[in-house]
């Protein structure tokens, strides 16, 4: 299975200049006329993917997910179909093409977003679809003319950036055009594309939540960002917790979803020093998981708590991983129902191996108050050294 990974989102544009949102032009109710001037002085001096890459790589993430156009229309790339773009900057160089380069240089897969919505175009307006609150020309909305631009521009992003992952079309267009995610196959054969475009497509987009369940039916990619407020950078941003972030990933992971996890660059093309510490910290977690939250299944045998504490059983190499995505209740795990007495459990927060007790417990008894059947505990797991995150056992039986 070639999917269920931590991934780095990025959006990033010429709306990072208001330092508000990436929708500042509708949110913040900006003039085109002030708007348009941000292309006029966009240069991002100490834009640097490789330590974009680098940095993603030591959080374990394994692709990145590029902000090609968001609802602005400005294109970070050498398009030919507008003059909107990156290259008619002070910077003068494809933001893609760099970004793509770094990726392949340090075997980093490369995902692409690409906005339905685009106010700056004039045949754009959609008036079934949502966001389309600052299209510039929404008396010359024309579906059939936009759609061949939207071809178009997919076909340079599909043939001149080399091997794409996944693409991430958004905000739905209400609309059915199998020709669309078709020529994206033809194109780039591999490639995995979200249910936001012009067909179902292949993965569920869940966004800023955490959903119920214990397996996904079909294919998903949660995401999140660092930020409370906004996806592009805000200068006064609120930040989500650490913990709110690493049980966030631990569920959706465990359920076998990917996780696209946000980052907002400042206009210099640095990240911000806060958005730093957090995926800095999620990484130093996620790492300590020794790739249980990758390429699992679900568990073949439905272990039954003594006591309820939410989890989600995987098994993966002959090994069964207990997700504890809200913490532990207690320093001790107690299983009622289980296949064998374990050989071996490894806390992988800590990395090191727990007790395992197998006898009567006071607390497990029948209708007499009797305890009966021996119940097999983890035990000692030292859940207070980590109070922040989700905890997770791997267990030989």
């Amino acid at each position: 299975m070639d999917y269920n990974k931590l991934g780095m989102f990025i959006h990033w544009g010429i709306f990072a200049m208001t330092e508000h949102h990436e929708q500042a032009l509708a949110r913040a109710d900006m003039s085109f006329d002030v708007y348009d001037e941000f292309p006029k002085s966009f240069n991002p001096k100490k834009y640097n993917p490789e330590k974009w890459v680098k940095f993603a790589k030591k959080c374990g993430m394994k692709y990145i997910c590029f902000t090609t156009k968001h609802h602005d229309g400005f294109c970070m790339w050498d398009t030919k179909e507008t003059d909107y773009n990156i290259m008619n900057t002070p910077f003068k160089k494809d933001a893609l093409k760099m970004l793509a380069d770094a990726c392949k240089k340090h075997g980093m897969k490369l995902s692409l977003y690409y906005s339905n919505p685009d106010w700056h175009h004039e045949n754009a307006y959609n008036e079934k679809a949502s966001h389309q609150w600052k299209s510039r020309y929404p008396e010359r909305a024309d579906s059939v003319k936009y759609r061949e631009f939207i071809k178009r521009q997919i076909t340079e992003l599909l043939t001149n950036y080399g091997e794409i992952y996944t693409l991430f079309w958004d905000i739905s267009p209400e609309m059915i055009d199998k020709s669309i995610n078709q020529l994206c196959r033809k194109l780039q054969p591999n490639i995995l594309i979200n249910n936001r475009g012009y067909d179902d497509g292949d993965f569920d987009t869940p966004e800023r939540d955490v959903p119920e369940g214990e397996r996904f039916r079909k294919m998903t990619e949660a995401c999140e960002s660092v930020g409370e407020q906004a996806w592009g950078y805000r200068k006064n941003e609120d930040y989500m917790s650490i913990r709110y972030l690493k049980c966030s990933i631990d569920k959706v992971m465990a359920m076998g979803g990917s996780y696209l996890l946000n980052v907002g660059p400042k206009v210099d093309g640095t990240f911000p020093k806060q958005a730093i510490n957090s995926l800095r910290a999620v990484g130093d977690w996620y790492n300590r998981m020794n790739g249980a939250l990758e390429e699992h299944e679900k568990s073949d045998f439905e272990f039954e708590f003594l006591f309820k504490n939410p989890c989600i059983v995987t098994q993966k190499n002959g090994k069964k991983y207990f997700h504890f995505y809200n913490g532990l209740r207690s320093n001790a795990v107690n299983l009622i129902k289980y296949p064998s007495v374990p050989k071996k459990a490894v806390f992988l927060n800590s990395g090191k191996e727990v007790g395992i007790r197998y006898e009567t417990l006071p607390m497990h008894t029948n209708e007499d108050f009797i305890a009966v059947d021996p119940v097999v505990s983890f035990i000692d797991i030292p859940c207070n050294d980590y109070p922040d995150e989700p905890m997770v056992l791997e267990v030989e039986f």
